[in-house]
């Protein structure tokens, strides 16, 4: 996501909105003003935010939103501050969280790199997850791609000493490219040798169980900052 200008940023996603149903926009009009954070140039106080001091976890790109409700649902001691731009997903997140009466999540509906700039205090973060990032596979798109090295040390700067970096792709490809990126990064040293086990905390979703039934290997990548 670095800038190919000073008025054109290359973003890692096309803005394709997509059908939003009746249950997302329903939503999205009555628990987006309790459970969002409308992007601002200011660092945000993410333990007012939550109404409690707890470990914050930033999720970046959370789809539909499944994995991030099934984490918050089976860790309410920590938080999640989900960050994600398509409006159909966001709206099934809020429903998710309505559901499941969730009170350890928030959404950002926003570009993750303003957010990050913008909003999050270096040093405030206990974990980063990135599952299943946009690979863009083609050569000529792979400045698209998410995990470059200005985001990795943007990232590094937000997290807290022992705070951890976890990405989740199922390409090949960018897996390398990830593990070459953090592995760079002289603020963060891997937990494993290369890719490491899927921890516990990140649940298979159906997307995964379907790319495993036809033998698409999982990469995971955990990095903590020193």
């Amino acid at each position: 996501m670095e800038a190919a200008s000073a008025n054109r940023p290359i973003r890692s996603y096309v803005l394709r909105q997509g059908r939003v149903s009746n249950a997302q926009q329903r939503a999205h009009a009555e628990l987006l003003p309790r459970y969002g954070i409308p992007f601002r140039e200011a660092y945000l106080d993410l333990d007012a935010e939550f109404g409690r001091p707890a470990p914050k976890l930033l999720e970046i790109g959370f789809g539909m939103g499944e994995t991030t409700a099934t984490m918050a649902a089976a860790h309410p001691e920590k938080d999640y501050v989900g960050v994600e731009v398509h409006t159909p997903g966001v709206g099934s997140l809020l429903k998710q969280i309505g559901e499941r009466k969730l009170g350890n999540v928030r959404i950002i509906p926003h570009d993750a790199v303003e957010v990050l700039k913008s909003m999050i205090r270096p040093l405030s973060l206990d974990g980063v997850h990135i599952f299943f990032p946009d690979p863009w596979p083609k050569l000529r798109h792979h400045k698209r791609r998410l995990v470059q090295p200005t985001f990795v040390a943007l990232l590094s700067e937000r997290l807290k000493p022992g705070g951890y970096l976890h990405v989740a792709t199922d390409w090949a490809p960018y897996a390398e490219q990830v593990l070459a990126v953090l592995a760079a990064e002289p603020r963060l040293a891997n937990t494993a040798r290369g890719y490491a086990p899927r921890p516990d905390y990140r649940p298979l979703t159906k997307f995964e169980q379907r790319g495993l039934k036809l033998g698409h290997a999982v990469h995971d990548i955990i990095f903590r900052r020193a």
